[in-house]
């Protein structure tokens, strides 16, 4: 006999005693003493034997008590100021077929030691995992879900167009089998009801036991093959103690079918009024579950076709020069740097950048947006997008997962499987749905046993079996995922990428929506608006003296300078002395004059007299215009005005916001003037000027006391802002900073999109609250129906064949319903 301190190696854990070994990834560590703080923390908490903890591998090694908590442990380092590193996985998950598979594979995940949270989505095959680092590897997660008798999958190895094809197809088989052997029993045993003449001809012809024989070997043919599935699945969910929606299909199917089978075969067995056959119901129980699978499942392709087509974008073979020729290979092989001939009409296998040639390129598919863009050396291509008429060469520089279209997918891909907050309800509902169906089922055989008319036990048979077919919760499992999986993936045709599911509901609730100004709804590039020249000077003449000077700036304006001195074809003359004052401007020495260009401040610095411009400085500061002044050795010579203009589209964003009752907002660190001008133009009237970052923040938090606020942005500085909001947008040709600060990500630069996704969001919630209302509703409804409340009435009872095509347009009313958002208009 083993000694009681004997370790043995069960499922990749320690076990010592009573005791197991697991290790947990922390950071944060930087010296001894943050070790110390760490053992401390964890060896003082409940069911930790002993803590280890490794600086150099940022790992804490713990001998664990049953009564330990990883999750608890996890927030005591967490209260030490340290990080317990956390890893996702995601899983897909085949065989979940209603809510209450879903809520079983949670179950069985948030079992594991180790794991955080767990969620499974229906419509999308797929469970997403959040794990303690370093507690819980893949393997083991998978054998909890096998254990459940479902079959878990890597997700590189899914496809999710093909697998469901392949699952379409193995349903359609099946359910021509169903109907094949289906069909015949119903003629038989209907026909003898509706056509006493085709009933005296079969016993004729057969022999009432022949007839009945043949019933029942052609049920047995249907649910041992085309429903075998029920009943694997269902009676494991059984023996496991936690049933779900196949069990009840087993249970019904069954139940009639073992009924039948006694009538057929020992009928004294039974009353003598109670000797009726259900061979039928139990066959067409089948074949119409089936059926509805197998739409449902159609139904399910058609909604992940969103991915499915974004992955079709990508060309499969890229035109790459290697070696001094040009050659053709797949796509997955070319690499950062290469470059790759684009050909008319083609689409561009990868992002990169133009390096040869020009031409117009549709991003449409990519961006949402419908006119082509004009592309030049120097210009972004990305992949996807389709070139048109000219040749092109790029230079490769985001290839394989890197690229703008891969990420794409991933978010849509996550957005599909998140979980709205709206969905808890129909989680809870579910999770308990069928122990109470199978508690009916249970209370209605035994009330119509007691109190029912003869035949009593043929009578509780059908009542039950109709309860427990009709009772499905398939539709209340399908409401939300499939709500989410249609309208985020014509999100993302539209270009309106959420990054997270649950941002999709809050967008849906908010009440006011602020904007950035400058790149957000203006174009983010100053243009020189007007130049005017001080009495003596010329236009070109102080253009050209300007641009030398703020050619050896970083300045945006002094950009615009320049590009106008370029438009206009004006020789720049070289500059010498440059300097630089802040807050002032610059100045140099052209042609041995000083040239100061600057703000007014500069000039009353120089003392310069620049009252004959002031009067033009207000006119275009009231407009919305900054302006730059020129000095000539000390004699103001001029000033240049200069406007970033609002994007083409903004003042529509606003009208259509305003129309959906969200309050527009603009918040800006420019003067107030240029904002008051801008906001004049675009029809928005409340407005927040001269704001830094932390400043937003506070104006959002204020506007948050009148309900949820989001924020479009999409500099650096709208960070804070976008992090703030209860959602974040960010402009997609923003920086990659404001774009990780969002939930959600508006694909290029058109504000409109803003609006897009206010009404998307709003359509795909109200579109879930029609699915549950549905789901709910039609369950209150029908079970005292298939109880049999309707029989002291008018002696009505439901047919379980009539039950189980109930069930299935059920759960195809939600995906129709859900299909709908495929139609949504921008």
């Amino acid at each position: 006999m083993a000694s009681p301190t004997a370790r043995v190696h069960i499922d990749g854990m320690n076990i010592h005693a009573k005791s197991a070994t697991r290790t947990l990834d922390i950071g944060g560590m930087t010296c001894a003493s943050c070790v110390a703080h760490v053992e401390k923390a964890l060896k003082s908490a409940p069911g930790v034997r002993d803590a280890r903890v490794n600086l150099a591998t940022e790992r804490a090694e713990l001998d664990l008590g049953p009564e330990a908590d990883l999750a608890a442990l996890a927030k005591r380092v967490e209260a030490e100021g340290y990080e317990p590193r956390r890893k996702t996985f995601e899983i897909g998950v085949k065989g979940m077929m209603c809510g209450a598979c879903v809520a079983h594979v949670e179950k069985a995940l948030q079992k594991v030691p180790g794991v955080l949270k767990a969620s499974a989505n229906l419509a999308t095959h797929r469970a997403t995992v959040e794990t303690l680092s370093g507690t819980v590897d893949y393997a083991t997660l998978a054998a909890a879900i096998r254990a459940e008798d479902y079959e878990p999958t890597p997700i590189e190895a899914q496809n999710p167009l093909a697998d469901r094809a392949a699952e379409a197809a193995v349903l359609r088989r099946n359910v021509l089998l169903a109907v094949a052997g289906a069909a015949p029993v119903v003629a038989l045993e209907m026909g003898a009801h509706l056509s006493p003449a085709f009933e005296m001809w079969t016993h004729h012809a057969l022999g009432h036991q022949a007839v009945m024989m043949l019933a029942a070997a052609l049920t047995t043919f249907v649910l041992a093959v085309p429903g075998r599935r029920f009943f694997t699945l269902g009676f494991g969910s059984l023996r496991r103690g936690a049933p779900d929606m196949n069990a009840l299909v087993a249970l019904g199917a069954g139940a009639a079918y073992l009924y039948s089978l006694l009538a057929t075969f020992a009928p004294d067995v039974l009353p003598e009024g109670a000797r009726h056959s259900y061979f039928e119901s139990a066959a067409v129980i089948v074949a119409f579950i089936l059926f509805g699978r197998w739409l449902e499942s159609r139904a399910r392709g058609r909604a992940a076709e969103a991915i499915a087509g974004l992955a079709r974008l990508q060309p499969k073979i890229a035109h790459i020069r290697r070696d001094g020729a040009t050659v053709d290979l797949p796509v997955e092989e070319a690499q950062v740097g290469d470059l790759i001939e684009i050909r008319p009409g083609e689409p561009i296998p990868v992002d990169g950048v133009v390096v040869e040639g020009a031409s117009h390129v549709d991003e449409s598919l990519i961006t949402g947006e419908s006119l082509a863009v004009a592309k030049k050396p120097g210009d972004s291509l990305v992949g996807g997008a389709v070139n048109q008429a000219g040749f092109v060469v790029m230079r490769a520089e985001k290839v394989g997962e890197g690229t703008a279209l891969a990420g794409i997918v991933r978010l849509v891909e996550s957005a599909q499987g998140a979980k709205l907050p709206i969905q808890a309800l129909a989680d809870k509902v579910t999770a308990v749905f069928v122990p109470v169906v199978l508690a009916l089922a249970a209370l209605t055989f035994t009330l119509w046993m007691v109190f029912g008319p003869q035949p009593a036990l043929a009578l509780a048979l059908v009542n039950a079996v109709n309860v427990l077919i009709i009772a499905c919760p398939c539709a209340m499992g399908l409401a939300t995922p499939a709500a989410l999986m249609t309208g985020s993936g014509r999100g993302a045709e539209l270009g309106i990428l959420f990054r997270r599911g649950d941002a999709l509901q809050r967008l849906a609730e908010i009440k006011t929506l602020a904007f950035d100004k400058t790149g957000t709804l203006t174009l983010g590039q100053p243009a020189l608006a007007q130049i005017a020249p001080a009495s003596g000077f010329a236009d070109n003449d102080i253009l050209a003296l300007a641009a030398a000077v703020e050619a050896r700036s970083e300045h945006p304006l002094a950009r615009a300078l320049l590009a106008a001195a370029q438009a206009r074809g004006l020789s720049v003359p070289e500059v010498a002395d440059f300097a630089y004052e802040p807050g002032l401007g610059v100045s140099g020495r052209v042609d041995a004059r000083k040239i100061s260009v600057g703000s007014t401040e500069l000039m009353q610095a120089l003392g310069a007299d620049a009252s004959a411009l002031a009067e033009t400085e207000r006119t275009q500061a009231g407009q919305g215009a900054s302006v730059f002044y020129i000095a000539v050795d000390g004699v103001a010579a001029g000033l240049f005005a200069f406007a970033d203009p609002p994007r083409p589209q903004s003042a529509a964003a606003v009208a259509a916001l305003k129309t959906l009752g969200v309050a527009p907002v603009m918040l800006t660190g420019d003067r107030e003037a240029t904002a008051r001008a801008i906001g004049a133009r675009i029809g928005v009237s409340d407005i927040g000027a001269g704001l830094k970052p932390e400043g937003k923040v506070a104006a959002l938090q204020a506007y948050a006391k009148n309900g949820p606020v989001a924020f479009v942005g999409d500099g650096v500085n709208d960070a804070p802002a976008l992090a703030a909001a209860d959602v974040g947008l960010a402009m997609g040709t923003g920086t990659e900073i404001a774009r990780n600060s969002a939930e959600v990500v508006l694909v290029g630069s058109n504000p409109e999109k803003a609006a897009t996704a206010v009404a998307l969001s709003r359509a795909v919630l109200r579109n879930i609250k029609q699915n549950l209302a549905w789901a709910f509703g039609y369950n209150i409804l029908l079970v005292p129906v298939a109880m049999g409340a309707l029989y002291p009435v008018n002696g009505v009872l439901l047919n379980p064949a009539f039950g189980a095509a109930a069930m299935a347009l059920s759960s195809l009313f939600v995906l129709g319903n859900a299909l709908r958002l495929r139609t949504f208009k921008a």
